[in-house]
């Protein structure tokens, strides 16, 4: 069998001449193999012994198991026996593409054109000479439409001869209803076995990133994506939409029945999962270096028009940025949320339906699908359907904030948020109140779902790892965005906004490091945005700017001397953490919820590189009367953009001079490291203390707290609820200064995002195959596997 014929293979240093077929056919004669036996009975220290020893028949190997699949995709598999042969070539080179793509010296190998194998035998010019890759890629995607094997036949009799592989239109075959098809295939069991195996041999193809170092250059593209995603794969439409419908068709909830999936074992999951992997790989595209594959002149007809102008070379990114029909965004985004949102079911009917794992995925393909199809996130924004979309990510960010290994997950949801924030319509839209009870571990409040942000938001600061600090920026960053539609603030919700600003504007932690002042800045933004453009409805907010008026009064009057800011720092030696839950009257948490969890100790996760600092993340749009937004030139950069120093590896190691510091000291201390040792100067204090926008706040107090000390002593009132309703009546039309213009970051794509995403990707993508473990224990360099 396959086992023992490697051994020959690396016992015999002489090579096994390719014509000698009794020799190859052991290794996909078996009848009775699955994938996890191909990896028992191949161990990596044969594979990597004949790369060494006898590297010629390994090369012979390969090519081998690849003429065996392109036969197979010739003949259309309508034997068992080729069905066999093809099913195990494609788990013999999974398991042996990562071997290949370790070593630098092979790498080129499936890139190289093999004498003789021309595109139809050994009698054509070796010019037309096809590379092993293509060949292998072309088979694969013939083979993912072979009737009878993959996809159901449309023959009716078995008299009729078998369909001719090549005369078929894969698009009559796409394998699910959805976008541009309207037929749902009846489902097969081993089909859905089929695909799943092709499916995942294609993912190893497209594995070679892996062993390639994170690169600033993110530009640099993935050879095997580029040419199956292009014009010189027949089936790249029928195959993108196939993939895109299972994903998005799929119902955990066995048929729409609760507790049905403990009844019957759920076979498209495999499928779907893999389907998810190999289409987020297919979109992994920067779209920050070229022109910007999204399109925006409206059309009817097909789903994929061809009026547009062109888009880019990868036809998947190009025939996702061009879906454009509104049934087709519904399909889609209802298919998401419904799958984002199934840990969340899970919670309040336990078991009731299957528990998904493929959320990161899912949270991948949904940030492409906004990031290039605007049309698409316009609709999104257009209902309160993003609500659907919102609270899962809530959900996922408030339950990985404790965990390190899901830091990553923790960035995403972020980045999403993000982008939705720069979006007028986002913030309108959370103000719909908020009644589903997912259980978080989060304080009980009554409101809106823009007080459930805030809410997480805050204890995501409060009480996450402190890998999280370089996301503080983007959090204050998203609540600034909305913050200007905001209509009522709950009082939990505005209690935390003032209770972030107290811990952010103490003196230790505003001289502590270059860019901790900015957090002070964006808070004071969000509070003047609120005041002047919905002063109104939030009179809780209001009460709260009144009763904690000490710290903005402390703010105002900030030491700007030597000796003062040397104290304020001398401070941190014996204050408890700045950000600390204590006066933060957290309350009784949500019913049925368990606090967020670090990581299991042991628990295996993967490096990322560093995100890009908020200054690059995003570029400055003022909105306008008319509610249109203009983009602002950087020079007018609000907090002052000195030393900005990037922030410090999101999730590398440890800053440097931290681990040493108990863990309250190391909030936010990243800029110490990356600029050398910095101290603050009485001139850095001044160049940004003048420039709190403190005027709105002062204005407020000076009119309302002498109004509101009045009535105490009048009514002799301790009641808030006077107070409140005295606040709820009153205006401050007139007396405040001239509203500022709104200004909104809105998120702008860039080759650090870019670079990130992909190392994010496939990091999750090594952790989720575990069975088998396709790259497990191989010299993988995009990104390192730590323990945490």
């Amino acid at each position: 069998n396959g086992s023992s014929a490697f051994v020959t293979m690396f016992v015999s240093p002489q090579p096994v001449e390719a014509t000698d077929d009794a020799f190859w056919d052991q290794f996909w004669a078996d009848t009775a193999t699955s994938v996890q036996d191909v990896f028992a009975l191949v161990p990596a220290a044969e594979i990597r012994a004949v790369r060494e020893e006898s590297p010629s028949n390994l090369a012979t190997l390969c090519y081998k198991a690849v003429e065996k699949l392109v036969q197979g995709a010739e003949s259309g598999c309508h034997t068992e026996k080729e069905r066999q042969i093809v099913l195990n070539c494609c788990r013999l080179l999974t398991r042996i593409l990562p071997y290949i793509f370790e070593d630098p010296d092979w790498r080129g190998f499936f890139w190289s054109t093999v004498p003789g194998a021309g595109r139809g035998g050994g009698d054509e010019d070796d010019e037309n000479a096809r590379p092993l890759a293509e060949s292998l890629l072309l088979a694969v995607a013939d083979l993912l439409f072979c009737p009878d094997f993959t996809v159901q036949s449309h023959r009716r009799s078995t008299v009729d001869t078998a369909e001719d592989i090549h005369s078929i239109d894969s698009c009559e075959y796409i394998w699910e209803a959805g976008v541009g098809f309207a037929h749902s295939p009846q489902p097969n069991y081993i089909h859905d076995l089929n695909r799943t195996e092709l499916l995942k041999l294609l993912l190893t193809c497209f594995s070679e990133a892996m062993y390639l170092p994170p690169s600033s250059d993110s530009s640099n593209t993935n050879p095997w994506v580029q040419f199956f995603c292009s014009t010189e794969n027949r089936h790249a439409l029928p195959l993108f939409t196939s993939l895109l419908n299972v994903v998005c068709a799929y119902d955990p909830v066995g048929y729409g029945i609760p507790y049905n999936h403990l009844l019957f074992s759920d076979y498209r999951e495999p499928l779907v999962e893999e389907a998810a992997q190999v289409l987020i790989v297919t979109l992994d595209y920067d779209s920050s270096t070229s022109s910007s594959p999204t399109v925006d002149g409206t059309t009817t007809g097909t789903a994929m028009d061809d009026v547009d102008p062109p888009g880019p070379d990868n036809l998947f990114v190009n025939y996702l940025s061009r879906i454009h029909r509104e049934e087709d965004f519904q399909f889609i985004l209802k298919g998401v949320a419904r799958l984002l949102s199934n840990p969340l079911v899970q919670t309040y009917l336990p078991n009731s339906a299957k528990k998904i794992q493929f959320h990161q995925e899912l949270l991948v393909l949904f940030w492409k699908l906004c990031d290039f199809n605007k049309k698409f996130l316009f609709f999104v924004l257009k209902s309160s359907d993003v609500l659907d979309i919102l609270v899962p990510i809530l959900y996922f960010l408030n339950d990985a904030r404790a965990d390190q290994s899901r830091v990553g997950l923790m960035h995403i949801g972020v980045f999403i948020l993000l982008l939705l924030s720069g979006e007028r319509n986002f913030g309108v839209r959370l103000n719909k109140p908020y009644s589903v009870r997912v259980p978080m571990d989060i304080p009980v409040f009554t409101g809106t779902h823009a007080d459930l942000l805030i809410i997480v938001f805050h204890k995501i600061i409060t009480s996450g790892h402190q890998r999280l600090q370089p996301l503080f920026d983007c959090l204050l960053t998203i609540v600034v965005n909305v913050s200007p539609y905001l209509k009522s603030l709950s009082m939990v919700a505005a209690n935390k906004l003032l209770h972030l600003l107290e811990a952010f504007s103490t003196t230790w932690f505003l001289f502590s490091a270059v860019q901790n002042h900015h957090l002070v800045f964006f808070l004071l933004e969000v509070f003047n945005n609120i005041i002047q453009y919905q002063f109104d409805g939030n009179s809780n907010l209001v009460y709260a700017v009144i009763r904690k008026r000490n710290v903005f009064h402390q703010l105002a009057n900030l030491p700007t001397d030597s000796q003062a800011i040397q104290k304020g720092l001398q401070r941190k030696k014996k204050t408890p953490e700045p950000i600390s839950r204590t006066n933060s009257q957290d309350g009784v948490s949500m019913e049925g919820s368990r606090p967020a969890a670090p990581a299991e100790p042991g628990t295996l996760k993967t490096s990322l590189v560093a995100t890009p600092g908020i200054d690059k993340l995003t570029e400055k749009s003022q909105v306008s009367e008319d509610g249109t937004m203009r983009s602002l030139e950087p020079e007018s950069s609000q907090p002052p953009p000195e030393g900005n120093p990037p922030s410090a590896g999101s999730d590398g190691e440890p800053w440097s001079g931290e681990a040493s510091q108990p863990r309250q000291d190391r909030r936010r201390l990243s800029s110490t490291s990356s600029v050398g040792q910095w101290n603050p100067t009485p001139d850095w204090v001044m160049s940004w203390k003048s420039k709190l926008p403190l005027q709105t706040i002062m204005r407020l107090l000076q009119v309302l707290v002498p109004q509101v000390e009045k009535i105490c002593i009048d009514k002799g009132l301790t009641d808030e609820s006077e107070i409140l309703k005295f606040l709820q009546h009153g205006t401050l039309v007139g007396l405040l200064p001239v509203p500022h213009p709104i200004l909104i970051r809105k998120y702008q794509a860039n080759s650090g995002t870019a670079m990130w995403f992909r190392t994010y990707m496939w990091g999750v993508i090594y952790l989720r195959n575990v069975d088998p473990p396709i790259w497990y224990d191989t010299d993988v360099k995009l990104f390192e596997i730590q323990r945490v």
